[in-house]
């Protein structure tokens, strides 16, 4: 990036800086990493023999979470020796003459695992590392001005082991790891700086040395460049930086459109400012290269296509770009974010580009990535979903099956993979929304926030889900999930008798009918739709919709759900078991987890197996968010089960919020058949609630 125009501060002296100032006066026991490999102890550096396995070995035992057994060390870093657990013991040997002191052993072996304990020394990985999983967008300035300063270079910069295919796939992969984190570090930084801070200059130069295709990189540094009133070297960068993204065959028109807004506001800014006397956060101009406006923007995610290795090194093609390519396609069809297509990630991975700066170009916010191990008897499947702009790792998971059919692997792995990452993205998503002051959200925070207080399943919670959805309504009337959501607040009302049932009816079918006029392709609108023709007695037509939703998306674990809901009550309660099954496989942990559990119960209970149906009941009850139905179902249940003092514990603590709580309000909740609606008032003769 030495063609590109530079601020500030050199580059050169920024790194130069970084790298005398680590170790040099450090107190205890310091290994840096993030650079050259060394170790330092109260300032002095420690000489190490020159064995290039040694310092591998160091750096791998710093990062593993858990102790290591020999025989995967020798794996990792000996390509079959004479002797390779002789190599080892020599190599920990040395490592106790490094690290460890007279009253404290750092390197520990116990029966076959080996283990350094690090916890009282500084690691600047470690540290990093540990940044990046708090969150780095919650750091101080000073933090992250500290973290900055522990990037000396690549991490183990210089070190590469021949015939070492295991550990070269595991350093290329942290290496772009904490290259993604110092990215994400100097943008943090250039975006809390204070107004005419002189620092940005080489903040920036690093950021882009670090991203050259990085948008948002150049948005700063031309906001930079205007706000010093250099708006020729605005244009000369512009220019510079149209060649390089051409070069690429990348899309160079948003920058563009975004230096024409920044002349033009700069243009006619108070003479101080153009001087260089205010430099405002650069987050307005950065803005303006999002692919979506702003008030309708949801989040965006990225599959890359995952490696796949047979033990002989990594290769294009077989079981891991079909799981690839159906990740994808089952991501998209949920229609809760926006998914990059399957033609561009490859693209990119055709051209070598790393995950992480692949999600930079594409501008997205998350990134998912992926491994394939082939292994005699098992197939082993790694993920990992990051969000981008703080490198943090969301959530990641291994998954092991038999390659009996690859088939089964595609549905049962893809199934988990799908369903986790789209739950992972909705948390993270609520939990940003509900920092945001309210009067700030636009349509997609405004919906993740309707659906914090939707799942909190009390009246008042209630009314403020239908308020956020509103909200993201008036900024995008064509928002298909958040008039599903607004009618799942409806039906809510209409269920537990929070408002006059047949005008919540109404209110919850007009929603889920704008929803499907909007998008009749969105499972979630035919979710919707197809719990209000429930509610409205159409069970038929309840039934088609849903099934409708799973048909469009097989991974939508809702509408597996209330496919059990449905059938629980007057359907096939066989059918109801295997829904409820299917959705809490789909999504183990889903705030509606008490529904599915109940509608089990209450299939079991039909189906004259009461052990059972108190048991799930039980399970469905224990919930945190469980409503006052959910536990009217444990009362019954219990009651057929012949649990009569559990049940009245039950009774009780639903009389203690309704009074006047009796069978008919039971029954009048659900849609039983006769001989379910029989079943039922029974159990609640049991235990006084008929």
């Amino acid at each position: 990036m030495d063609q590109l125009v530079s601020v500030g501060e050199s580059v050169g002296t920024y790194v130069e800086s970084s790298r005398s100032s680590l170790h040099d006066t450090a107190p205890g026991l310091s290994v840096r990493l993030l650079g050259q490999l060394t170790i330092a102890r109260d300032g002095e550096p420690v000489k190490l023999p020159s064995s290039r396995k040694l310092r591998a070995l160091l750096a791998y035992l710093a990062l593993a979470p858990h102790p290591v057994s020999r025989s995967r060390l020798c794996e990792l870093l000996w390509d079959v020796p004479n002797d390779p657990r002789g190599e080892l013991r020599w190599c920990l040997s040395k490592l106790r003459s490094a690290l460890d002191e007279p009253d404290r052993r750092r390197v520990e072996t116990e029966g076959d695992t080996v283990a350094l304990r690090l916890g009282d020394a500084s690691v600047d990985a470690v540290e990093v590392a540990a940044a990046a999983a708090e969150g780095i967008d919650t750091l101080s300035p000073e933090r992250l001005r500290a973290l900055a300063q522990r990037f000396a270079g690549d991490f183990l910069d210089g070190l590469e082991l021949d015939r070492s295919p295991h550990f070269a796939a595991w350093l290329t992969a942290q290496r772009r790891r904490f290259s993604a984190c110092h990215v994400a570090i100097l943008e943090h930084i250039i975006g809390i700086l204070p107004q005419g801070d002189d620092e940005a200059g080489a903040y920036l130069d690093r950021w882009l040395e670090l991203a050259p295709f990085d948008g948002r990189a150049h948005v700063a540094l031309l906001e930079n460049l205007a706000r010093r009133g250099q708006i020729g070297a605005g244009e000369e960068h512009l220019a510079t930086a149209a060649e390089l993204f051409h070069a690429e065959e990348l899309d160079f028109t948003p920058l563009r459109e975004a230096w024409q807004e920044i002349r033009t506001r700069n243009a006619s800014a108070p003479p101080a400012a153009q001087s260089g006397l205010a430099f405002p956060a650069p987050q307005p101009a950065i803005d303006d290269i999002e692919t979506e406006p702003t008030a309708t923007r949801r989040a965006s995610l990225a599959v890359m296509p995952f490696a796949e290795s047979a033990g002989t090194g990594n290769f294009r093609g077989g079981l891991a770009d079909g799981l690839t390519h159906d990740i994808i396609t089952r991501l998209a069809k949920l229609r809760d974010f926006f998914v990059i297509a399957r033609g561009s990630v490859f693209a990119l991975a055709e051209r070598n580009i790393a995950p992480e700066d692949a999600g930079r170009r594409l501008n997205v916010d998350y990134v998912a990535t992926g491994s394939v191990r082939n292994l005699p008897g098992r197939v082993i499947i790694s993920v990992e979903l990051v969000e981008v702009r703080t490198a943090r790792i969301v959530w990641a998971e291994t998954f092991e099956h038999k390659p009996d059919d690859v088939f089964i692997v595609l549905d049962d792995i893809g199934d988990s993979i799908v369903s986790s990452i789209a739950a992972e993205i909705a948390t993270v998503e609520r939990n940003r929304a509900m920092l945001k002051a309210p009067n700030s959200l636009n349509a997609w925070e405004a919906y993740h926030r309707g659906l914090w207080h939707m799942y909190r399943f009390t009246r008042q919670e209630n009314e403020l889900a239908q308020h956020f959805f509103n909200v993201a309504l008036q900024l995008d009337p064509t928002f298909a999930r958040a008039y599903a959501g607004l009618s799942f607040t409806h039906w809510q009302s209409a269920f537990q008798r929070w408002g006059e049932r047949d005008r919540e009816t109404a209110l919850a079918f007009e929603s889920a009918g704008h929803s499907l006029l909007v998008d009749d392709r969105n499972p979630a609108a035919h979710w919707a739709m197809g719990r209000v023709l429930w509610l409205r007695g159409d069970q038929d037509g309840s039934l088609l919709e849903l099934a409708k939703a799973v048909d469009l998306s097989p991974n939508f674990a809702l509408g597996h759900y209330s496919l059990s809901f449905v059938h629980s009550q007057s359907g096939d309660p066989h059918s109801a078991i295997g829904s409820s099954d299917h959705s809490r496989h789909l999504s183990p942990f889903d705030p509606l987890l008490f529904g599915m559990l109940s509608s089990r119960a209450m299939a079991h209970a039909r189906l004259r197996e009461f052990d059972e149906a108190a048991d799930w009941a039980l399970k469905a009850a224990a919930r945190p968010n469980a409503h006052v139905i959910i536990l009217a179902i444990a009362a019954h249940c219990l009651a057929l089960a012949g649990r009569q003092d559990e049940a009245r514990s039950f009774a009780a603590a639903i009389r203690r919020t309704l009074p006047d709580y009796r069978a008919d309000d039971f029954i009048a909740t659900f849609h039983f058949d006769r001989d379910g609606e029989a079943l039922f008032r029974n159990g609640a003769k049991l235990i006084g609630l008929n």
